[in-house]
């Protein structure tokens, strides 16, 4: 059973030098602040975190936080010293273990925490440590694109704050193990700003207090879920709500709410019976809403959006498009399945958030109208890969190396959202209509108990070694050719085409000649045929003279463009 603890939030915390019981750190080896995920330490390795609870006091005026974050672990190695992350930027007042709490040895080393247990703590056994820290966080530059706070303004000139972490870490603001593969079994949050603004968050509200200082109360979040370190979210404004109720498909009715300036109530207002439209959709096609015990919550944000679990972050047009949704939502929507459902251990599959997720507007389409508006949204994603880098590793890596393409990481790379998403589209194809959509269903939920928990249970961790063992089981045929191909080197393979008066000759080739049997749909006249490649890789069809050809003419293959044709005598 997980324990569930509130924490008081302070309203002022003395920022003092290093603790006189800190340890002394002359040979430190600074960690650079965007490096998020990676190998992980070997002392991270030797503990799982069970909860954080965060009380942070946030002060929009003076830009700062101050406060306190409380982790408490569950050691699986001995460990002797207790590492944790932190952005060096930020101050440690005082560091303390155990339940009731002694001042501990510590030391800083970058944007590390070393905690000294003071003894070697055996395997099975719990840590509880409290760090007082504060400060002025980072300012996300170019949000969500990098992280910290942003510091806006309403029209009217109030308080408007947001935080977006997903390329740097949580780390940014609050201490935690910042690594995608050890999310907390629970967290609390205790923020407290200024009257009378509100603070959307993740989970489920509690109560807001007035706090001991005047003119500011505290408003306490309680997430009973696991959840991402980066999609623990704050959204802070003077905040109206727009409610509904939403009945899921297995009958659990839950809260939707829309977190919106007071000038865009009207906009959200006109806005919900479509969210509610998305919601069923997701539903329909992967499962059931995965966070039903707690809400579906949206909060208006100055930046363009996020995923943060159950408190997507929007900022867009409140605006249908031709396809028939509202992509930005549809897309944050997404990752509450592809991302907080179903979390990546690692970042070098964190394909499987942003492909999954932006295939599902593929799917929007032809849900809302049809599919030829799904192969019109299939073109548009074609015009947006790069083909620089793989869009998968299989080694561990920084989510920024997977977002923006070495050597120099100065430019976004859309592959691991629309190359990924075309992908799936080629995958579909390959493995048909009734085993692609099965495999999604079976990737979000893999058994009839998983679809029904509320409890956490139903939170994993996924990786594409898994996504492609689904995949073959539903098919019954072996596909590590096309998971190698498309996902662990960056080239497509190219369809070579050679047309007598008699014959249409077609092969692959691929770079370093990986093998790709990669079927192929030709259209001749009014017939349509689905080649398989022989022996020697060729695929063969009668063409009649002046026959008109058109070689994948639903556009399901992902590859390069052919070559000219050469006419043979």
């Amino acid at each position: 059973m997980r324990q569930r603890r509130l924490v008081w939030a302070l309203t002022g915390l003395l920022l003092l030098p290093a603790s006189a019981h800190a340890l002394q750190d002359d040979e430190a080896d600074p960690r650079a602040a965007t490096l998020s995920g990676g190998p992980l330490l070997a002392e991270q390795a030797a503990y799982d975190v069970q909860s954080y609870d965060l009380a942070l006091r946030i002060d929009p005026r003076a830009k700062s936080i101050t406060g306190s974050l409380k982790a408490t672990v569950l050691t699986t190695k001995i460990l002797e010293m207790l590492v944790l992350d932190l952005d060096a930027r930020l101050q440690v007042a005082s560091i303390t273990l155990g339940s009731e709490p002694a001042a501990a040895e510590w030391e800083r080393r970058g944007d590390r925490l070393w905690i000294a247990l003071g003894r070697e703590v055996s395997p099975g056994e719990t840590i509880v440590a409290t760090i007082e820290y504060g400060g002025e966080p980072r300012v996300a530059p170019n949000p969500p694109w990098s992280g910290g706070f942003t510091w806006a303004e309403t029209p009217q000139g109030a308080p408007w704050v947001a935080v977006s972490c997903q390329l740097d870490g949580a780390d940014l603001w609050w201490p935690c193990k910042d690594h995608p593969s050890d999310e907390p079994e629970r967290m609390t949050m205790a923020i407290t700003i200024p009257k009378p603004l509100v603070c959307a968050a993740n989970g489920t509200l509690v109560k807001v207090v007035d706090a001991e200082e005047n003119g500011w109360r505290t408003h306490h979040w309680r997430i009973d879920n696991p959840i991402n370190n980066y999609c623990v979210s704050v959204n802070i404004a003077p905040y109206v709500s727009v409610k509904a109720k939403y009945r899921s498909i297995d009958g659990h009715e839950m809260p939707v709410e829309f977190w919106v300036l007071p000038s865009a109530r009207g906009q959200a207002q006109r806005l919900m019976p479509q969210i509610l439209k998305e919601l069923r959709f997701f539903e329909e096609h992967v499962g059931p809403y995965p966070f039903r015990n707690e809400k579906y919550g949206i909060a208006h944000t100055p930046y363009l959006g996020m995923e943060h679990q159950t408190i997507i972050s929007y900022g867009s047009s409140f605006e249908v498009n031709e396809f028939g949704f509202d992509w930005l939502h549809l897309h944050e929507l997404a990752h509450e399945w592809w991302g907080n459902l179903v979390t990546n251990a690692d970042y070098g599959d964190f394909w499987i958030h942003e492909g999954f997720g932006t295939y599902m507007e593929v799917l929007a389409a032809e849900h809302f109208k049809g599919p030829d508006a799904g192969r019109r949204y299939v073109a548009r994603l074609r015009r947006g890969i790069n083909n620089r880098a793989p869009i998968a590793y299989r080694e561990a890596i920084a989510i920024r190396n997977v977002y923006f393409v070495p050597p120099k990481y100065v430019r976004s790379d859309n592959d691991v959202y629309n190359k990924a998403a075309l992908v799936l589209h080629t995958l579909r194809f390959l493995v048909g209509e009734k085993v692609f959509a099965e495999s999604l269903k079976r990737m979000t939920y893999p058994t009839p108990e998983h679809a029904r928990a509320t409890d956490g249970e139903q939170c994993r961790f996924v990786t594409t070694a898994e996504y492609r063992k689904i995949v073959e089981e539903l098919s019954e045929r072996e596909l590590g050719w096309f998971f190698d191909l498309y996902l662990y080197q960056p080239k497509l393979p190219q369809l070579i085409e050679e047309r007598t008066e008699r014959e249409l000759v077609l092969r692959w080739e691929t770079p370093d000649a990986l093998p790709f049997p990669m079927p192929v749909e030709v259209s001749v006249g009014n017939r349509k045929k689905r080649l398989d490649p022989a022996e020697d890789g060729t695929m063969r069809v009668a063409v009649p003279r002046r026959a008109e050809v058109e070689i994948d003419p639903w556009g399901w293959i992902l590859r390069d463009l052919p070559r000219p044709q050469r006419r043979r005598r």
